[in-house]
């Protein structure tokens, strides 16, 4: 059902993109997100002469080795404005997110600005989340078509989640409980094709 989900709205996005004109348009992969083996595509449009629109989307269904669990989609449309011309130099940004995921079972130690991320070592979570940040990245000319792009942004996060004893376990350990995050939202290391 998932996978539906997400080739509607890949569908959504290509074709709303068909009303671009040529040589304002990008298309671009998140290299960190390809090496965690989360499948990612992003679309990005000129909307002004320094406006863009991105609009980037990943989708991770799988179960690791040991039953390791990092399931998720995610949604992330981001507004950009860029200090010189489009596609290319400095920009900032402000983005929104929202997506479902499904984690567990990786083994850690880590606490991370009031998330104690440790708790995925014996349990697997499961939920919603959505908010907003602002971001800054830059973007590099390697050719006509080809740019290279860095991002990072911060920002806040709402998750509303359910808590289980183990990955394989179906008895909730919490129902229904929230969680307010502060930090870092958005993290990209894009190949980009510019049309």
């Amino acid at each position: 059902m998932k996978l539906k989900n997400y080739a509607i709205l890949l569908s959504f996005l290509l074709c709303g993109s068909a009303f671009v004109k040529a040589q304002n348009m990008a298309l671009k992969s998140n290299i960190l997100y390809d090496a965690s083996g989360t499948v990612n595509l992003g679309i990005e449009a000129g909307l002004a002469p320094r406006w863009t629109l991105d609009v980037s989307g990943n989708y991770n269904g799988w179960v690791r080795s040991h039953g390791r669990t990092w399931k998720h989609w995610m949604l992330q449309p981001e507004a950009r404005y860029w200090f010189c011309d489009r596609f290319a130099g400095h920009f900032v940004g402000i983005h929104a997110h929202g997506g479902q995921y499904n984690v567990g079972n990786l083994k850690n130690d880590i606490s991370f600005l009031g998330s104690d991320l440790s708790k995925l070592s014996d349990r697997r979570y499961q939920g919603w989340f959505v908010g907003a940040g602002v971001a800054y990245g830059y973007s590099w000319i390697l050719s006509r078509h080809w740019n290279v792009e860095a991002e990072i942004g911060l920002g806040y996060a709402y998750t509303r989640f359910d808590a289980y004893p183990c990955a394989d376990c179906g008895t909730k350990l919490i129902d229904g409980k929230s969680h307010h995050y502060v930090g870092p939202t958005k993290a990209a290391l894009n190949l980009i094709y510019v049309f």
